[in-house]
């Protein structure tokens, strides 16, 4: 079982608090298993919250034994992180623990030396003091959080549920994350600002539009050797009405959105598959193993390869132990 410690210090944010302990709590697993245990620990048995006192079971001790540590944010009341919480974060970023701050708590992280020389994000009205404060971070206040491996930062309360999504996805799989993502009532992905990690949602198209049919069509086809002139006919169109209405219904070209759609298909089967590059690369309709890594690279910042190791549930996660 993987074991998630949250940092509670005083003058904690009460929802950057709430939502790791409920989001990591209510995953499951296919069989039904919970593969998290969360747990509150701090330096006191209890802190002040911004409208709220919470109790506090585990001490610093438990960082020890836990695989993710979330930091969650602090009010502008609070002081300077306790010495000792830095110090066990140190400690727990040594042993290669992995560690997620969520909205202001990149100041703990960045208090604690964690983040000299790497990008991080906060709550873009506290970026500017993050990088005054700290002017060895990276400081990206334009993005929603930012994956460095080990150490990862969000911005507001809200991205804060994006990344801990991206976190039960590269544990667990797409799967798992967007049952987590329908009991959170959110969508499975927004853009992070990592572009390794994050394809682009689909731009939508108005309810009844004469695309909507093919672009189920196109879905439902991608294997296929898709053209513009296909597509266009299969709407009736000419490529140049076809073109123009694609545009101005979805703020993109139609051989863009088809590039993206087949590149989400071949994230879908590089997760959930062992298939070779070679195959996803024709069930995602792309001309060639070549053609596919290019453009699946340029799109998703990554190589089909290296988005496999990321994301395609880890073993260790899906034999959890009791």
């Amino acid at each position: 079982m993987h074991t998630v410690a949250v940092l509670a210090l005083d003058h904690v944010v009460a929802f950057d608090m709430a939502v790791p302990i409920d989001v990591f709590g209510r995953v499951r697993l296919p069989d039904s298993r919970r593969p998290y245990r969360v747990r509150v620990c701090g330096v006191t048995p209890e802190v002040a919250g911004d409208a709220f006192s919470l109790s506090v079971p585990w001490g610093l001790e438990a960082l020890a034994d836990a695989d993710t540590i979330i930091v969650p944010g602090c009010s502008e009341h609070a002081g300077p992180p306790p010495e000792e919480a830095l110090e066990a974060l140190r400690t727990a970023a040594a042993r290669g623990t992995r560690i997620a701050s969520i909205c202001t708590g990149t100041f703990i992280l960045a208090a604690a030396g964690l983040l000299d020389g790497l990008g991080a994000t906060t709550h873009w009205v506290a970026a500017e003091a993050l990088a005054r404060q700290y002017p060895e971070v990276d400081v990206r206040p334009d993005v929603l959080y930012v994956d460095n491996g080990q150490l990862l930062t969000s911005a507001g309360a809200a991205a804060g549920l994006d990344l801990r999504l991206h976190l039960i996805r590269r544990d667990l799989g797409s799967a798992v994350a967007a049952d987590a993502a329908r009991l959170s009532v959110m969508p499975l992905e927004r853009e992070g600002g990592q572009a390794q990690f994050i394809v682009h949602e689909q731009p939508p198209v108005p309810r009844g539009s004469v695309l909507e049919p093919v672009l189920s069509w196109i879905e439902d086809n991608l294997g296929h050797d898709l053209t513009l002139d296909t597509m266009a006919a299969r709407c009736g169109m000419s490529e140049r009405t076809f073109s123009r209405r694609f545009r101005e219904q979805t703020g993109t070209t139609p051989l863009q959105w088809l590039l993206r759609a087949r590149v989400r298909r071949a994230q879908y089967l590089l997760e959930t598959t062992d298939h070779s590059v070679e195959r996803v690369a024709e069930q995602a309709g792309f001309g060639s193993p070549t053609a596919f890594r290019e453009r699946f690279k340029r799109v998703a910042g990554t190589t089909p390869q290296a988005y496999r190791a990321s994301f395609q549930p880890r073993t260790v996660m899906s034999g959890v132990r009791s």
